[in-house]
């Protein structure tokens, strides 16, 4: 596993944390399999109950590093990413996601899978898939307008707006904003609280909150990843990719 993703065992939790502040936690694909690999030991060691995933103290993730993930297979198939997006989903136990400074792209897409959620007042969210000539990632184009309507999600998926915590809370995207000296604690307190709970009632009730959704949520992942890896083949995403590492404004004016 990548000394990028540090992960540390307390009695029957977790904890994962994302360890690459110098690149405000971008996320590779190697630290995307160190992240799977955690996620999978807490799926199949009997001895684990619940898990917490953070990042650095001041930085939940920027996303993907765009120069690594220009290099990769895209989110499908056998990819890191795609790994993750198939792990992260079918968890059976719970994941505590503690978030402060940028959630961006999959940094705020991935907590929908996370069954509490607690941030940092600096926390900032946003995911600029449409930006970067993408489309939603991770299940988002079904669970955000669920959870907060259509006409909030298109704001945040269309023009990619960023967000705060307090927002978030309203929203039903986290459950609470805890001042940034005690949210990682908290969330470690809330995993070790979970993992007092008789362990098979806490599976087959989360199973049963989103059992209803499974199948249009296999689905709707499916079809996301069809998109998004003809789309970042495509003009626009190269226009818009190309512009960032360029330092200047896109243009999509030439497009239709």
């Amino acid at each position: 596993m990548t000394d990028q993703i540090r992960t540390e065992v307390q009695g029957n939790i977790i904890i994962i944390r994302l360890n690459r502040a110098d690149k405000k936690n971008a996320l590779t694909g190697d630290m995307y399999n160190g992240i799977s690999d955690a996620l999978e030991l807490l799926e199949n060691d009997p001895g684990l109950r619940a898990g917490v995933i953070t990042g650095t103290e001041d930085c939940f993730t920027a996303g993907n590093d765009l120069v690594d993930f220009l290099n990769s297979s895209g989110i499908g198939g056998e990819s890191p990413v795609g790994r993750f997006l198939r792990t992260l989903p079918h968890l059976s136990k719970p994941l505590v996601a503690a978030v402060n400074g940028p959630a961006v792209g999959v940094g705020t897409t991935m907590l929908m899978h996370c069954d509490l959620v607690y941030a940092a007042p600096g926390a900032k969210f946003q995911m600029p898939f449409a930006t970067l000539g993408l489309c939603p990632e991770a299940g988002s184009s079904l669970l955000f307008p669920q959870l907060i309507g259509y006409r909030k999600a298109a704001r945040l998926l269309m023009l990619c707006e960023m967000f705060g915590a307090e927002e978030a809370v309203e929203m039903g995207i986290a459950n609470e904003v805890v001042a940034a000296e005690e949210y990682q604690a908290l969330a470690i307190a809330k995993a070790e609280q979970l993992a007092k709970l008789p362990p098979r009632s806490i599976r087959v009730t989360k199973q049963l909150l989103r059992k209803g959704n499974e199948e249009q949520l296999r689905a709707i992942m499916k079809l996301e990843e069809d998109y998004f890896t003809e789309m970042l083949q495509g003009a626009e995403a190269k226009e818009a990719f190309s512009a960032f590492l360029e330092k200047r404004k896109p243009d999509f004016s030439q497009f239709s």
